[in-house]
């Protein structure tokens, strides 16, 4: 009934906004992804190196995609993103070597670039026109939440279909997104792009635009604690879910055969988690506050690592959790970042917070790979679960406070 009331309340731009984010389609593979990838030969070692490849593409492509978000506006710049993202799922499908991966994820990563700041940039506009930018959160949380509860159904049928075949649930998912083409082309470029004068825009302009925003106190040490530590942290629990799955599953008895079935319902309860948190993200913002958010969510999620280290049944839980942190933390952070920043070159100064995001989160693959192999992928996290929390520690005794108002 809730559900219903926020369809019925919400204008046209946001509707397909949501419509948009439920195509999303990444429960499809995500299941299967690295069985996938381990079943076409991988080493872990060769899949951080996929990772790494995926993030050295988004360090050179985010600030120049961004600078055409801006300029052919953020609905194209989606539109282009999101055909791209189509055709490589399709590819990785019929992917049989490390060498193919390789190029595939390249193409992978430059269709992000083309979607990840035009789409915060895109949506925060919107709401400047319709709403308010205060319910830049609170929106993008209930679209987080659409898309999680979407994906609940698509992690199950991408479990089973991933029984049959690892590569369907890349085809399927190839062929939902190719559908968010089709909404995105429905959609408007927001009234406040149009008058923010792009035309004059040029990259001279821009970089001066970045710097700015990045001269600003609170900003610097937001990227540090955000997009470079809690980032690359996140990133990594994402990338051990499954083999750390399937280790604690097998070890508790449970058949080798029935892992991505079960993958399938572990996605679909963790999407459901997801979404649950992501509908409640203004919720969170009202009642408990942006700041105390991030100051509190490093040693939750950090603890949580290192603990299931010694206990490994708690990785079940810390990673049905960690998603709906992950989707409400970003949420939060599109919100901070958006309100220091104005509207010419909005893309462009978000994508080079992406792009800083990716230079981080290299070391920590490159690292966490190794480990794995020689270690094992629980000693990682564990690894990773002591950086975030010393580092943010770090952070918040030379930057404090790391978020000065609950805005």
């Amino acid at each position: 009934m809730a559900v219903s009331r926020w369809l019925q309340s919400a204008p046209s731009p946001v509707l397909r906004y949501y419509l948009y984010k439920s195509t999303k389609a990444v429960e499809f593979y995500r299941p299967i992804m690295y069985l996938f990838f381990l079943a076409q030969g991988l080493t872990f070692t060769q899949i951080a190196v996929l990772e790494v490849l995926y993030n050295v593409t988004t360090l050179v492509g985010e600030i120049p995609t961004g600078y055409i978000g801006d300029r052919i506006g953020r609905r194209n710049s989606l539109l282009i993103g999101t055909v791209l993202i189509s055709l490589t799922l399709f590819g990785i499908g019929l992917a049989e070597s490390f060498p193919m991966l390789a190029v595939l994820y390249i193409c992978w990563s430059a269709g992000y670039n083309f979607r990840s700041g035009s789409e915060d940039a895109w949506l925060y506009d919107t709401l400047t026109d319709d709403l308010s930018e205060d319910e830049f959160a609170s929106v993008r949380g209930r679209g987080e939440a659409a898309s999680l509860a979407v994906g609940a159904g698509a992690a199950i049928t991408g479990g089973y279909l991933g029984s049959l075949n690892l590569s369907y649930p890349w085809f399927v998912a190839a062929v939902v997104t190719g559908i968010g083409a089709l909404v995105l082309g429905t959609m408007d470029e927001p009234a406040t792009y149009k008058e923010s004068d792009t035309e004059q825009l040029r990259f001279e302009k821009t970089v001066v635009i970045v710097r700015d925003a990045l001269s600003q106190r609170n900003i610097r040490a937001f990227i540090l604690y955000y997009y470079v530590l809690y980032a690359a942290v996140a990133y990594l629990v994402f990338v051990f879910l499954q083999p750390i799955f399937e280790t604690v599953v097998v070890d508790a008895g449970i058949s080798p055969d029935r892992i991505e079935s079960l993958l399938g319902w572990f996605y679909a309860a963790y999407s459901l988690v997801g979404s649950v948190m992501s509908y409640f993200t203004g919720a969170i913002k009202t009642h408990l506050g942006i700041q105390t958010w991030f100051l509190v969510l490093p040693f939750v999620l950090g603890g949580a690592l290192v603990g299931m280290y010694f206990v490994p049944l708690l990785a079940l839980p810390t990673f049905l959790v960690a998603r709906g942190l992950s989707d409400v933390t970003r949420s939060f952070a599109g919100q901070y970042v958006n309100a220091r920043i104005g509207s010419l070159g909005r893309a462009t100064v978000l994508s080079a917070m992406a792009m800083v995001s990716g230079l981080a989160v290299i070391p920590f693959q490159l690292g966490s790979g190794v480990i794995s192999d020689y270690v094992s992928p629980l000693f990682a996290l564990a690894v990773s679960g002591v950086a975030l929390v010393a580092g943010s520690i770090v952070i918040f005794l030379w930057e404090t406070p790391v978020v000065e108002t609950d805005d």
